[in-house]
């Protein structure tokens, strides 16, 4: 594993839908996240963050150090147990207690474990305290990377569209019909922003987030949607990544000028977008302070 990044980081994904659902509200009977005040389109950090994780397991397989802490059907404590496994120590609960009694270093360790083998981890951090009063307990890390909810450069529609099907649920119904109803949700098209940050100085002091995994990263991040195809999430693609590089490790200049010296505009000989060439992206060199470069990507 290589030495932990030395540089502070922010960054800009610019990512697009077309006749998809790109993060369901369950609580809206699945339809498309919108702010309700302004119309403009959402998806949670935890969406984006999922898809991360997928892709680092797809291109990584579960390589030494690049395993996924939080995964589908995986148990937390599974992965905890395995760290305390592989320290040589108790996974009961009364043995535990007693070994962290007589070391008090253990929870250390465990900790470090941990960030040493799970990529998402390294990165985001965690809370792997699943027993309040539990001996099995691997602390909390505040990881490196962080992101916000992407929103949409402008308001979106979301849609109801009807669908007919010929798969009959039950047998009685079969007697009686010969198709059944359902529904989609879409958003016909949306350009979507998120914005992330990158702590050089808590990878340095927390997790060792390092040159290697910054790397893999942006890989993921042009290429989350790659492998993530699906008919409901109709066709998603990023389609920018600006990364801003500070020459520190505690930064150059405070996040909010460099995001806003990206602007995100519709042509004007465009009335309605329905397409990423609909938009152009300008990026103002000028109000960039000295310390930081931009790079883009995609």
């Amino acid at each position: 594993m290589s030495e932990p990044i030395k540089n502070r980081y922010e960054f800009i994904v610019l990512f697009d839908v077309e006749n998809g659902n790109p993060n369901g509200d369950p609580d809206a009977g699945n339809m498309p996240r919108i702010d309700p005040e302004t119309n403009l389109g959402l998806v949670t950090d935890v969406c984006l963050k999922r898809k991360i994780r997928n892709y680092v397991e797809t291109v990584k397989e579960d390589q030494p150090g690049y395993r996924i802490y939080i995964k589908d059907t995986v148990p937390l404590n599974t992965s905890d147990r395995a760290a305390c496994t592989y320290l040589g120590l108790p996974t009961g609960d009364k043995a535990l207690k007693d070994a962290k009694k007589a070391d008090k270093t253990i929870d250390g360790k465990i900790r470090d474990f941990m960030c040493k083998n799970y990529f998402d981890i390294r990165t985001f951090g965690a809370v792997m305290t699943t027993f309040v009063k539990a001996a099995l307990n691997c602390g909390q890390v505040r990881g490196p990377v962080q992101l916000g909810f992407a929103r949409s450069v402008e308001p979106v529609v979301p849609q109801e569209v009807t669908i007919t099907r010929v798969a009959i649920t039950t047998e009685e119904d079969a007697e009686k019909k010969g198709t059944e109803m359902g529904r989609k949700y879409i958003v016909p098209y949306g350009l979507y922003r998120c914005e992330g940050y990158i702590s050089a100085n808590l990878a340095r002091k927390t997790t060792g987030f390092s040159e290697e995994d910054l790397s893999l990263l942006w890989d993921a991040l042009l290429n989350m949607f790659e492998h993530d195809h699906s008919a409901a999430r109709g066709n998603m693609a990023t389609r920018k990544l600006i990364i801003f590089k500070h020459d520190s490790e505690l930064g150059n200049a405070p996040a909010y000028r460099l995001f806003d010296a990206v602007t995100v505009q519709r042509r004007q000989d465009c009335d309605v977008p329905r397409r990423f060439a609909d938009y152009e992206v300008r990026i103002d060199s000028d109000a960039l302070p000295d310390g930081v470069t931009v790079t883009t990507l995609g």
